[in-house]
């Protein structure tokens, strides 16, 4: 393992992570914070675009964002399992990179893949913490490896958060890293098939939902998150 990441974004496609949670992503690198990007897929059923198209798109998103690796386990788009061979190319990323913390995909969504991504990945974080599952990328075996917070980012469904980041800072951030995703989004002059992310709505209502989020909380911008436990603080004025 070359280093040690402090947070692993996994997505089931390319652009997932983006849209969930780009801007917080964007505020923990500038905070000092050593960040990385899983794709599980290629995206290659998706209505634009190719599979090379969305891998050059999704290493200018990572470079916008500014983290410091992004990889694709290359899984059949449309078809994701939470099967143990899926399992464990998860566990494989995550003990190679040692995160404390695992943000995923939303636990319901209009995607069947999201919810399946949601629930394998959160699996995966599990078992890469027990010591008698061997695994092995080439360096002899890996050292279990479990993050202490698993979080899930929202998506299409506007699904209740636990809690929400402040990121009026850095939503032009986010806004960028999606856009660099040209060949899935709204395009005018694109005189490819239409989806129901590719009209400006779609960008726009990502953006009112970060906008909403702050407004209920009082800030800008907030992007919100799930969690499958409680959430501990140490000081009443942590949560202020």
């Amino acid at each position: 393992m070359s280093f040690k990441l402090d947070i692993l974004a996994i997505g089931a496609h390319p652009d997932d992570v983006e849209l969930g949670c780009g801007a917080t992503i964007a505020k923990e690198v500038a905070d000092g914070k050593l960040v990385g990007i899983l794709d599980l897929t290629q995206g290659e059923l998706g209505t634009r675009g190719t599979p090379k198209i969305r891998a050059m798109e999704a290493e200018a998103a990572a470079g916008i964002l500014g983290v410091m690796v992004r990889e694709n386990l290359g899984l059949p788009d449309g078809f994701l399992e939470n099967t143990k061979e899926y399992q464990l190319k998860i566990v494989e990323i995550i003990r190679k990179y040692q995160p404390d913390v695992v943000l995923c995909n939303a636990i319901d969504d209009r995607h069947p893949d999201h919810a399946k991504a949601s629930k394998l990945a959160s699996d995966a974080c599990f078992l890469s913490g027990l010591r008698a599952i061997k695994t092995d990328i080439g360096y002899g075996d890996q050292e279990a490896w479990r993050p202490k917070s698993v979080f899930h980012y929202i998506q299409w469904k506007n699904i209740e958060p636990d809690f929400v980041v402040d990121v009026s800072d850095y939503i032009d951030v986010k806004e960028n890293a999606i856009k660099a995703f040209k060949s899935q989004f709204y395009d005018p002059n694109s005189n490819e098939p239409e989806s129901p992310i590719t009209s400006k709505n779609f960008i726009d209502s990502v953006l009112y939902r970060s906008r909403d989020l702050g407004r209920l909380t009082g800030v800008e911008f907030a992007e919100g998150f799930t969690t499958e436990r409680y959430v501990t603080v140490k000081n009443l004025s942590d949560i202020f």
